[in-house]
């Protein structure tokens, strides 16, 4: 196991002159030994890319990378010593599962007792005991693939062990059971492991950090709950989340926080500057109260909600917890015209009882929602300054 440090940028073209010839924009990152890490973002914002450096499969355009403080950057994979699951399988079809596994132990002549006993470990974490001694031709995708994930785990000397998109061609039930098992095998065996994805729900239950990257720029890295509860950059806010969250154009005035006709009080203890603002909302955190409830904003229809918006031109679109509503138009969570930096965020934290998340009232009926749709913004609104 090692600790990656990144300090580098890539583009593929000569002479990059503008952001656009970046594959991988300048960064500085560090992946510590024994972590279990996601780099998460759409398709062709840069993970692949930075994996591909890390492993030795792609020399950086300028930078370094050092494994353990030790310079690899024109190392070899060999060189490195790392594992890389690829996106499809990679076995020998006429070898058994137990031959698969055994041979990157075999080609660094481990005793025979020794290479049995850790591929009989491997294969008792990925529940294929029952399957080592059967042909790898005849089994099917999913099993194949387990096998290219055992061939990954199977060495414990590894620097890293490197997961490019390795579910994509597993059953999704499957998939569910195998990121608990990949999660199962990194507190047993201590490995750093670093896993592309596009997909949230495979980065935030498999890591421990999450890289968010879009654009070849890594934009934010944090726990799961960092990000999901204090997103420091529009994207990431909108991109973590189904549905992701929603951001208004406010203003800050002495009063409160002005969104279209409505008055957020803020606490006594905060204090945010005097002007415009972005007002990001978690759907999850938006809940009816009583119209007695301190705290707690006018009742009014979703029609009512959207024109307050729109006459306050606020052209944020909604992202809300009710049934598919036609006159909503989605945001797509790719669509990367629309980032903002948040530059140096305000992280503070509505207090007001009347929008604490009520697991009761989330089950409401949908049609309750929409027809009384209150608006009690929670503890969990971020206020950050628009920079």
């Amino acid at each position: 196991m090692a600790r990656i440090d990144l300090d580098l940028a890539h583009a593929y073209k000569a002479n990059p002159q503008q952001d656009s010839d970046y594959a991988l924009l300048p960064l500085k990152m560090t992946f510590d030994d024994g972590g279990a890490y996601a780099l998460l973002g759409p398709s062709g914002c840069g993970k692949t890319t930075m994996l591909n450096v890390m492993s030795g499969l792609l020399t950086p355009s300028q930078g370094t990378v050092l494994f353990d403080g030790r310079d690899v950057t024109h190392a070899s994979p060999q060189a490195r010593n790392i594992a890389q699951v690829f996106q499809f399988p990679v076995i020998y079809d006429t070898m058994t599962v137990a031959e698969n596994l055994a041979f990157p132990l075999r080609n660094r002549h481990w005793p025979k007792d020794k290479m049995d006993q850790r591929v009989g470990q491997i294969a008792e974490m990925l529940e294929m005991s029952g399957q080592l001694n059967q042909r790898a031709a005849g089994l099917s995708a999913d099993a194949k693939q387990k096998i290219s994930l055992g061939r990954g785990l199977v060495r414990p000397d590894v620097s890293a062990v490197l997961f490019d998109e390795p579910l994509t061609v597993i059953d999704p039930h499957l998939k569910w059971q195998l990121r608990r098992k990949l999660k199962q095998i990194h507190h047993e065996l201590k490995l750093t492991l670093i896993y592309v994805t596009h997909d949230q729900v495979e980065a935030l239950t498999f890591a421990d950090q999450v890289v968010v990257m879009t654009r070849g720029r890594a934009v934010q890295v944090g726990s799961p709950a960092d990000l999901f509860e204090r997103p420091s950059h529009t994207f990431v806010g909108n991109f973590i989340g189904s549905p992701g969250m929603n951001f208004m154009h406010a203003q800050v005035q002495p009063d409160g926080v002005h969104v279209g006709a409505q008055v957020l009080a803020l606490p006594a203890s905060m204090r945010l500057p005097l002007g415009d603002i972005k007002l990001g909302v978690r759907p999850e955190y938006v809940a009816l109260a009583d119209a007695q409830t301190s705290g707690a904003l006018p009742k009014m229809t979703l029609d009512q909600f959207k024109q307050q918006l729109l006459d306050a031109n606020n052209k944020s679109f909604l992202n809300l917890a009710t049934q598919d509503d036609p006159n909503i138009v989605p945001r797509d969570k790719h669509d990367e015209s629309q980032i903002e930096y948040l530059g140096n965020p305000f992280h503070h934290v509505l207090t007001s009882d009347a929008g604490k998340y009520n697991d009761k009232e989330h089950h409401k009926s949908r049609e309750t929602q929409e027809k009384a749709w209150g608006l009690g913004l929670g503890e969990k609104g971020y206020y950050n300054n628009n920079q």
